[in-house]
């Protein structure tokens, strides 16, 4: 039984390519559905919002079949409520999903409904999240959570290092955390992620993107190189032989084949603004924006953040990391007056180390490989945490994530 608005933003697996119909009986009902129809995660849904309540679903399908998922608004009685139950099931068809919603929070008439066939019961008044979760959860076993979660690197600004920090997070997830992960590089000309691991595949994600009605499992995994146990990598082709001019939707493939077979999916989002740049964004778990103390950066990192959040009013801010902090001779914009600006907290700072980074790219390495005591490689370790969900960010005076600390800005500052 799900009950009002949850201050959680949890995972929630998109929702399949489903019909469904809501018969409402107030306005308040119906518009948050109606808001719900827009969220990322029900793209693929086709949903029709009726007014009337059940009486009126009754009706309509007494000469219509039945829809994937029936949502149902109910301020009936529960004698009343179970007799238009029992009338509605007359014209389901086998396999239609049932949703309540009503007044009335007692375990008693959810446990009832529940014997009686119905999916799920909703009490009202409840937030545009909490429906998307509920039909999302009917096509998740036990309402568990999704097997992958993708997790999207973008720059506020080219040349800051972003491919970098994408990939050194890419590999810190299976190393500390132990979780199976796919790199997807998504800089099809001029993408680093083979450099970076010391990779050189045969193939990469152009053969899949390229020919996307053979695009399967099996030729996904055959594309993946392996770096370790638990991490592969999708590389770019990194040539200009050919022009990547790619549709909105040309990406949508392989990243739903990589959901459901792999924990966690980074994608490594090149610095542009494109149809399908913007739908590999917006349809991420989670965003990660990198950004340098400077005024382009600045400007990028609001016009970013203010689209996303537009674009995901459900989903949980985007994470902030600062990198190349501290660039002698460089004017840099207070910390302090960056975040204030943008409005978003930074989850951690990287100073700008050019021998250590330098090592590391000269090499085919990973910070952590070259110093892993460094303060970027606890920075990096961190921001894995975050993204997968095994660490919280919290204000606190000892916090690795407190930005005068965490930059070593006291004396710059």
């Amino acid at each position: 039984m799900m009950n009002g608005a949850s201050e959680t933003l949890e995972q929630i697996a998109p929702i399949p390519r489903i019909s469904m119909q809501a018969f409402c009986e107030t306005s308040e009902v119906a518009q948050v559905v109606q808001q719900a129809i827009s969220d990322r995660r029900m793209e693929k849904a086709h949903v029709k919002v009726n007014m009337g309540g059940v009486p009126a679903a009754i009706e309509a399908y007494r000469s219509s079949p039945t829809p994937n998922v029936i949502f149902l608004e109910s301020a009936a009685s529960r004698e009343e409520l179970f007799e238009y139950l029992h009338a509605l099931a007359e014209y389901c068809d086998p396999g239609t999903k049932v949703v309540v919603a009503g007044r009335m929070n007692d375990i008693m008439l959810y446990r009832e409904l529940m014997a009686r066939g119905v999916s799920e019961y909703l009490v009202t008044p409840f937030a545009v999240i909490d429906f998307v979760r509920t039909i999302s959860h009917l096509y998740t076993s036990d309402g568990a959570q999704p097997v992958g979660k993708i997790v999207a690197f973008a720059g506020a600004k080219g040349g800051i290092g972003t491919s970098t920090l994408a990939h050194n997070v890419a590999w810190a997830i299976p190393h500390d955390l132990d979780i199976q992960t796919v790199l997807v590089d998504l800089d099809l000309g001029f993408g680093t992620a083979g450099l970076d691991f010391n990779q050189d595949p045969p193939q990469g994600i152009a053969e899949a993107v390229f020919a996307p009605d053979r695009v399967d499992s099996n030729l996904v995994d055959r594309l993946l190189s392996r770096c370790s146990d638990k991490l592969g990598i999708l590389a770019a082709p990194a040539t200009l032989d050919r022009v990547y001019d790619f549709s909105e939707t040309a990406f949508d493939a392989i990243i739903d084949i990589l959901r459901t077979s792999t924990p966690c999916v980074i994608l490594d989002v090149p610095h542009m603004w494109t149809a399908w740049s913007r739908r590999a964004l917006i349809g991420a778990d989670e965003i990660v924006i990198v950004a340098a103390p400077d005024l382009a950066n600045l400007r990028n990192a609001k016009s970013l953040v203010d689209t996303l959040r537009t674009a995901r009013p459900n989903d949980a801010k985007p994470k902030l990391i600062f990198n190349l902090v501290g660039i002698p001779k460089r004017p840099e914009i207070a910390i302090v007056d960056f975040v204030k600006a943008i409005d978003l907290e930074p989850a951690g700072a990287i100073n700008f180390e050019p021998k250590l980074f330098g090592t590391a790219s000269n090499n085919g390495q990973m910070i952590a490989e070259v110093e892993p005591a460094s303060k970027a490689n606890e920075t990096i370790s961190e921001l894995a945490k975050i993204v997968t969900g095994r660490f919280e960010i919290r204000k606190t005076k000892r916090n690795l994530l407190d930005p005068l600390k965490l930059l070593g800005l006291s004396k710059a500052s």
